[in-house]
């Protein structure tokens, strides 16, 4: 299904499309490095509490509603007649990187309130290793459209 009305407006949806999935991307780059700097404070602590608090903020005010807009917009695209060749292998190698980069995002938000209740049982270096993975999903995602 395809809504003819959105061709005029293709170019707006693409540039908002990668305009969110930068925020999402700046977001995702972000909140597991704060994890990395959340594992060296002590539960309790005004420092822990403040990490607390960034993280809560940065989930909430930019990464969450910077997810949901890539996804309208996305699918705002799809919709557009001629956007997508169905037969090409890079959207279907796309929608795979961006549906695992949801699923890392659902992990992140698990993982805030692991330190929200002080339970979180990650190390640092498990925070390092998964702080890579947002990088490599990005790579493939935008390689793959660009390319």
């Amino acid at each position: 299904m395809t809504i003819t009305a959105l061709i005029p407006f293709f170019h707006w949806l693409l540039a908002f499309h990668i305009i969110s999935f930068t925020a999402w991307m700046a977001g995702m780059f972000y909140l597991p490095r704060l994890y990395v700097y959340h594992c060296q404070t002590v539960p309790g602590t005004a420092e822990s509490e403040r990490f607390k608090v960034m993280e809560a903020k940065l989930l909430r005010l930019i990464i969450n509603p910077a997810m949901i807009s890539t996804y309208i917009f996305g699918i705002l695209l799809i919709l557009t007649p001629g956007a997508v060749n169905w037969h090409a292998t890079w959207w279907w190698t796309k929608l795979i990187a961006v549906l695992l980069m949801t699923g890392f995002h659902g992990a992140c938000s698990k993982w805030r309130k692991n330190f929200l209740n002080d339970r979180n049982t990650k190390s640092e270096k498990f925070y390092r290793i998964a702080n890579e993975v947002p990088t490599v999903l990005f790579i493939i995602i935008v390689l793959v459209v660009v390319v």
